[in-house]
């Protein structure tokens, strides 16, 4: 991996990170059933990615398939783990995916998760065990669910993206916004007209949050390690949170707040080491 390639890789993860933290406030408004609101979203965002896009090629393989499949479960599960669940709790529990990038990332890409790797996969289990501690009731263990298995679809997706490195993963996007709009059509033929800040939201959600961030995101993952694609975003679920908690008032419960630091320290100190074993220094 060239050192700075790998440097404006990350950089433009942070920048998808920032984008996609405005999805709990973003989605928290918008008053449509999650699949509605995943669905108008996608659409949104396909057709800002087709046009900014060139040169696209639909050539339908399995790891482009793969990819648009696990794009499109990724953010629909998120969608609803959001609506039935705190922000804090959906993007921190969705953020379980390097747990699953390190255990198949070997398997399916060759890139082997190092022992410090493995140290912060402990660390995010157990904040993980303090996020379920506090929601008991049906409704939440549900929304819970959800954003973990948001988390494993998110790892899926980035596995197959990565897989396509040597080529454009963008292509997996639009067709992952597609499906997901086609699986949100029948919520949104039926679902109460917005106002126009419900129609502002989710513009922003479709083209910012989703559109410009999954540009950003398909650009760095071919100078990135699929565990790094998942790991170095960090700032996400710092933020997302922070936007909620601001505009609406939505507070975590202080052993989700111990959780998600344990989680964020752990991924963070991960981050830090990775970009110092790639900066200039030590490559030469």
């Amino acid at each position: 991996m060239k050192s700075p390639e790998h440097t404006r890789a990350v950089g433009l993860l942070v920048a998808a990170a920032l984008c996609w933290s405005l999805g709990g406030l973003l989605i928290k408004a918008v008053a449509w059933p999650p699949l509605a609101v995943a669905g108008g979203r996608g659409l949104i965002a396909a057709l800002f990615l087709a046009v900014v896009s060139r040169g696209l090629r639909f050539h339908f393989s399995r790891a482009q398939l793969l990819g648009a499949v696990g794009y499109a479960a990724c953010t629909i599960t998120f969608c609803a783990a959001t609506k039935l669940t705190t922000a804090a709790n959906a993007i921190l529990l969705q953020y379980t995916a390097p747990v699953w990038v390190a255990l198949f990332g070997a398997w399916l890409l060759g890139e082997r998760a190092t022992r410090a790797d493995w140290f912060t996969i402990i660390a995010v289990l157990g904040g993980m065990a303090l996020f379920f501690a506090d929601n008991l009731a049906l409704s939440g263990m549900l929304g819970n669910a959800l954003a973990v298995l948001s988390g494993v679809f998110f790892a899926g997706m980035t596995i197959a993206l990565r897989r396509q490195k040597d080529g454009s993963p963008v292509e997996s996007i639009i067709l992952g916004n597609l499906l997901a709009f086609l699986v949100g059509l029948p919520w949104i033929i039926g679902a109460p007209a917005l106002p126009a800040t419900g129609w502002g939201a989710l513009l922003l959600l479709g083209v910012v949050q989703l559109g410009i961030s999954y540009w950003l995101y398909a650009h760095a993952i071919r100078h990135v390690t699929a565990l790094e694609a998942v790991l170095i975003p960090v700032i996400e679920p710092l933020l997302n949170p922070l936007w909620v908690l601001l505009a609406l008032g939505e507070r975590p419960t202080p052993n989700a707040l111990a959780g998600g630091a344990i989680v964020l320290g752990a991924i963070t100190l991960r981050g830090v080491a990775g970009l110092r074993r790639n900066s200039p220094r030590a490559t030469s």
